[in-house]
């Protein structure tokens, strides 16, 4: 019987997605089977079990799975037996007190003697120990943020993204207290055979290939070797930049990779320094 690495993955919502699109970018092929709590890979061998996103710390540390994919926040409210292999970089988002638009907020003070609604109790009490706050905690399961319009609580600790839903219902955001994003989780006895650790190094290194590559563009360009130097001197390319010969003596050609978020800062530095046919492509994959 084939060893196969089972992962816990969140069943629906925006980290489910996420989760998949990473999957599937590493070329893990699911058979896509309706109502299926376990469904294997066609091509990798893992398979994966689906489970509300709460479930999944203690699954990982009672040995049901493998490996969980989940988000910070949960692993920190469960507290339990497991340790995050690898930050995954998406599903980003904050854990913060919020209260009304109205209050003029005054610091952290404020909180003494206030009753504050939220899912996660375990993270909120740990924050407001650290800050000899006393406070009562509500606990709440879902639509948090109407507590304070209903009078249930004067204030809200819960998951904030954009902030709109705060915006909608009166709350501004006062203290950041948890940035939280998804990661990969183990169990902290590390008790994986060697057949399933070994699955687990190649899907990292999938990840770590398909990580490397987000938010970076491949660029290469004809430069004049007068001016290559110049250009040169005008690339933050991960290693130096890859310079290669052209029919034209007196022309070259170079290739190199740069953060997205700092194209048209290079770009347009490369043409002043004297760059030429100047070619931008998208990176699926790079292995570091």
């Amino acid at each position: 019987m084939e060893t196969k690495l089972r992962i816990a993955v969140q069943s629906k919502g925006r980290l489910y997605d996420e989760t998949m699109e990473l999957l599937t970018e590493a070329g893990v092929k699911l058979t896509a089977v309706k109502r299926t709590l376990l469904v294997p890979s066609r091509n990798f061998p893992v398979e994966l079990l689906y489970l509300r996103d709460d479930d999944i710390p203690d699954s990982v540390a009672s040995g049901i799975a493998d490996i969980g994919i989940v988000g910070l926040n949960e692993v920190l409210e469960k507290e339990k037996a497991v340790e995050t292999i690898k930050e995954l970089g998406f599903s980003r988002c904050r854990l913060a007190l919020a209260i009304p638009q109205r209050i003029e907020y005054p610091g952290l003070e404020w909180f003494n003697g206030k009753k504050i609604a939220t899912s996660y109790p375990v993270i909120l009490q740990r924050f407001l120990d650290a800050n000899n706050i006393k406070a009562d905690i509500h606990v709440i399961t879902g639509s948090v943020e109407i507590a304070p319009g209903i009078g249930l609580a004067d204030a809200i600790f819960d998951i904030v993204s954009s902030g709109s839903t705060l915006v909608s219902n009166n709350l501004v955001e006062v203290e950041n207290v948890l940035e939280s994003q998804a990661v990969l989780i183990g169990s902290r006895d590390n008790n994986l055979s060697p057949e399933k650790q070994a699955i687990l190094d190649e899907l990292l290194f999938r990840f770590n290939a398909v990580k490397a590559a987000d938010g970076k563009k491949y660029i290469l360009m004809n430069v004049p070797r007068a001016k290559l130097d110049d250009v040169l001197a005008v690339l933050p390319g991960i290693k130096s930049p890859t310079v290669l010969p052209l029919a034209n003596d007196e022309w070259c050609s170079v290739h190199t990779v740069i953060e997205e978020k700092r194209f048209w800062e290079i770009i347009g530095g490369l043409r002043s320094a004297g760059a030429e046919g100047i070619l931008a492509l998208d990176i699926e994959k790079m292995i570091l």
